[in-house]
Formats: C-alpha cells, structure tokens, sequence
C-alpha cells in the first residue's frame, strides 16, 4: 500500500474513532511503521516540576532546559546553545506564552547572573514584566517597540565586540575565550571576567515588524548569522505566523521551531514548512522541529502558572540585586520616532535625504520610483525621502496621477 494513501486517510480515522483531530505521521523516521497519533479525550496536565525532574538536565549545560513530555511519556530537552536561536509560533491561548515563561525559569534555576543574561522585550507589555529587578537582566524589559529595535541593535554591537576580543586572543568562539580568561586569572592576581551568554527574548514579533520591520529585520538577519559563536541566542515569539512576520530571511537563520496550535494549514507551514500545526489541540500541544531533525515531534508543554514564576523570580531577586549595562541601554524615544513608520529613518531625518534631494534638483523631476532605482532603496523608505523633501519645500504636494513639480532650481547648474 502507498504511503500518500494512508496519508489521505486522516479524516476517515477521525470520523470512524469519534476522535477531534488524527494525525498521520508515514513513516516514522527512521522506522518502517506508520504513526496514528489520536488525542485523548482529555488532555493531561504536565507541570512544570513534574517535568523538570523528570528531564534531569546537565548542570553544566546551562541552556539546556525541558520543553515537554514526548507521546511515549519520555521528557524531551532542548539545547539553546546548539539550536542556536529558536522561532515559538501559535494562536493566542495554545500555550505559547507560558512554554517561553517556562523557558526562561528553566535558565534562571541553572545559571547565575555572571554566567547567562537576558534581553527581553515584550511589546505587549504583561507577559515579561515579572522578571523586571532580576540580576539576569541587561537592561529593564523593553516594551517599547521602537527602542526594542535599537536595543536589538546594541546586541548587534555586543556580538561585534565580542568578535573583535576573541580575534586579539586567537580565539573561536565564547567557550574558547572564557578557557583563556581561567587560564589567565589562575595564573595572574588581576582577574578578567569572564563574557557571559546572552539570551535575546522577543515575545511578541508581529508588534515588532509593523512599528520597526526593517531595522528589527536586519538586526535578527545579523543575529542569526553570526551570533551563536559570541554566545547569543534568539527565543522569537509570536501569535501571527504569516509571512509578513515571519520572513523567509527570518527563517532561514532561524532554523529551529515550535508551533503550537493553529488556525490553518498555511500558518501551519510558514512555521514548519509543513501541515501538521492545525491540528493540534492548544493548552501546550505542540510540534517540535530542532535543528538536527527533518520532522517535527509532537511534544506536551509543561505548565508553569504565574504563582510558580513569582516564587522563582522572588527567591533570584532576594540573592542580588538588579545589575544594569548602561551600554545596552537604547535610550530615550523622540516624538519624530514615534511618528515615523516601518524603518530605515532616523530621529534626525533619513542619511540620504542630501543625496535625494540633490538627484531631485539635478533632473527636476520627483518619483519615488525614481528614488528607489537610483538610490538602491526600498519603496516605504523611498516614499518616505518624498515626504522629507516636500516638508522641506524641494517638491510640492502629489496631484493624484500628475508628477510632482520640482520648487527649487539646482544652484549648480549654469544659469
């Protein structure tokens, strides 16, 4: 019998077994079976301490943490350092927010505030404000989308500078770096410190990608790219997973995912790159789809509830108190940033607003077609540079379909 047509046999099992969803999985990798997976009629509870004993991580690992309970009742951890960055998508209410708080509590209740920090973002504002005070912390939650994206930016400039120190001392990566500093401080009475990993939490990227989509784009391209070496991962969140949020480019660097439940096959696909995701049942149903494997795993999350996380936080907040990097800091926003749309302009005006306007009093003529061609940039920026120059009073204001008419003359042509 044909694999496909065992496939197409999904509804027919549904409706035989009186079942809410059945999921098909032929063949088994590795296997020569074919997978029937029928929900139970009520879902299991996994707490997050059930799992965290369970799941007996390494301690010298310290993003390795538990992600859920696998459907033959096995934990299943996941390690951060190797994924390197990892993309959790899902409706509102599948469990998406609660898998990333657990997340995060797995790594607080492993690693000292010397050895892992956070920058977390939370546009929504309530998700993350609990670990607000926390020594983990590089800076206070960001709930400000357009100082989220130049905060992702400084860990740009963080991963840079780490790359410039490990090239001085001949070194790979973070790892190799910190060898040196033992070997340097067992040796020597003025000690180094060693560089600790950062963990990027983004928890809700859509909000991100409407106020800053360039330079939050270019800032997780980057990230991607280069940051497992210098010690910094990426945790993206988000309840949209259409393409406008989820970018092909943002994708291929970020190679590993979990998509909770749902609503289609296609928002099932964007995440994955295959069906499977609308077919979940929420409450912390989920596919797991590592770096190192060619098929999702369907995984239980634990549920860590807000007492939980308040307790852990309390006890970290009782051992020290918040320590602040001012250079990670992205300071005050203007009224001009807020008013700006999606990227690529500054608070001081776009750097190639003299660049337009010259080409503009050169040809007498005013497009943003013509700004994109011959400045190599985007429509939204070049429309953006046409607004520029008619505040400034180079061009008038548009006229439906007429092209727009040139106020100033080129002060070097010849008269």
């Amino acid at each position: 019998m044909r694999v496909n047509r065992i496939s197409n046999l999904a509804d027919d099992l549904a409706l035989a077994l009186a079942a809410k969803d059945v999921r098909i999985e032929a063949p088994i990798p590795g296997k020569s079976l074919v997978g029937i997976e029928v929900p139970n009629s009520e879902i299991a509870t996994v707490t997050f301490r059930e799992l965290w004993e369970q799941a007996d991580t390494d301690p010298n690992k310290l993003l390795e943490v538990p992600l859920g309970k696998a459907v033959n009742g096995t934990a299943r951890t996941f390690d951060l350092a190797r994924m390197p960055h990892l993309l959790v998508a899902g409706s509102t209410g599948s469990g998406k927010s609660v898998a990333v708080n657990g997340i995060i509590a797995s790594i607080l209740m492993k690693a000292r505030p010397d050895q892992v920090k956070f920058m977390m973002i939370d546009p929504k504002m309530v998700e993350l404000s609990v670990y607000n005070d926390i020594p983990h912390l590089l800076i206070p939650v960001v709930t400000n989308p357009r100082k989220a994206a130049r905060a992702l930016q400084k860990v740009v400039d963080e991963m840079e500078n780490r790359y410039e120190l490990f090239s001085h001392f001949g070194v790979r990566n973070i790892a190799g770096y910190n060898a040196k500093v033992e070997e340097f401080n067992a040796q020597s009475e003025q000690k180094q410190i060693p560089l600790p990993l950062i963990v990027v939490i983004v928890d809700e990227l859509a909000d991100l990608m409407m106020v800053a989509s360039k330079e939050v784009e270019d800032a997780i391209i980057r990230l991607g790219q280069k940051a497992r070496a210098a010690g910094i991962h990426m945790i993206l969140a988000t309840q949209r997973p259409s393409v406008d949020v989820i970018s092909g480019l943002i994708k291929a660097n970020v190679p590993s995912r979990v998509a909770f439940a749902v609503s289609s096959g296609t928002d099932s696909r964007t995440i994955l790159d295959e069906n499977g995701a609308e077919k979940l049942l929420g409450r912390g149903d989920m596919l797991f789809k590592p770096i190192d494997e060619n098929h999702p795993v369907r995984l239980q999350g634990s549920f860590i509830s807000d007492d939980d996380v308040e307790r852990i936080v309390g006890f970290i907040k009782n051992q020290a108190d918040a320590d602040y990097d001012d250079s990670f800091d992205p300071g005050e926003v203007s009224e001009s940033d807020l008013k700006s749309g999606g990227g690529g302009a500054s608070q001081e005006g776009d750097p190639l607003f003299e660049d337009a306007k010259a080409l503009v009093l050169e040809t007498q003529k005013a497009s943003a077609s013509m700004l994109q061609r011959r400045l190599s940039v985007g429509f939204n920026r070049a429309t953006r540079l046409m607004d520029e120059l008619e505040a400034a009073g180079v061009i008038g204001p548009a006229e439906g379909t007429k092209p727009r008419k040139v106020l100033m003359t080129n002060p070097n042509s010849e008269a």
